[in-house]
């Protein structure tokens, strides 16, 4: 019976450690391994992976790595955040849900082999993707009505449209979300 190698990347050891044993109970061929940053998975033989458990903050740090293996990588969330061509794993509930969450996974093979485009089509149109880039990079809705030729009365719409769309609290969700979904560097912000 063959081995799969998986990953854990998660900062917080606890989270890690209760997935790690949660992972071995419903894939007893899978060979767990945690690691508690970046540096740590760096070190290891990470093409051996077959997926990747990484928590949202390491995510947001390495996004460029994770994106290049979208199809292998799984976000560890608190809460529903959603993120376009990978698929989460909200770990805020209980060990029961997250077995059937994982075995939606497992079910659903390698739901980020997808096409990302069409997909984040479907979520924000055109315009709410270029008004989610200017608010992530720190333009208010005036700049962002002169800077698309468009009024504030539209921008004010889109706005509300991208936060209902994106389930977000607050900009600093519409710009974590930008940042990990690959719509604005990191360096731009």
């Amino acid at each position: 019976m063959p081995v799969f190698h998986i990953a854990i990347v998660e900062s917080n050891v606890l989270t890690g450690l209760g997935l790690q044993q949660i992972l071995r109970d419903i894939i007893p061929t899978a060979e767990v391994s945690l690691f508690t940053s970046f540096d740590a998975l760096q070190t290891a033989r990470f093409e051996e992976f077959v997926h990747f458990f990484v928590g949202s903050r390491i995510y947001f740090e390495h996004t460029q790595f994770f994106r290049d293996r979208r199809q292998y990588s799984i976000v560890l969330v608190a809460g529903e955040l959603q993120i376009n061509g990978v698929p989460t794993l909200n770990v805020c509930q209980s060990e029961q849900q997250i077995v059937k969450a994982v075995m939606g996974l497992r079910r659903m093979g390698h739901p980020g082999s997808m096409n990302p485009a069409a997909k984040e089509e479907l979520l924000l149109s055109a315009r709410e993707v270029e008004v989610a880039r200017l608010l992530a990079k720190g333009c208010i809705n005036k700049e962002i009505a002169d800077a698309l030729s468009i009024s504030l009365t539209t921008v004010i719409s889109h706005r509300k449209n991208i936060m209902e769309k994106l389930h977000a609290r607050s900009l600093a969700d519409i710009t974590i979300y930008a940042v990990m979904n690959g719509l604005v560097n990191i360096g731009e912000l």
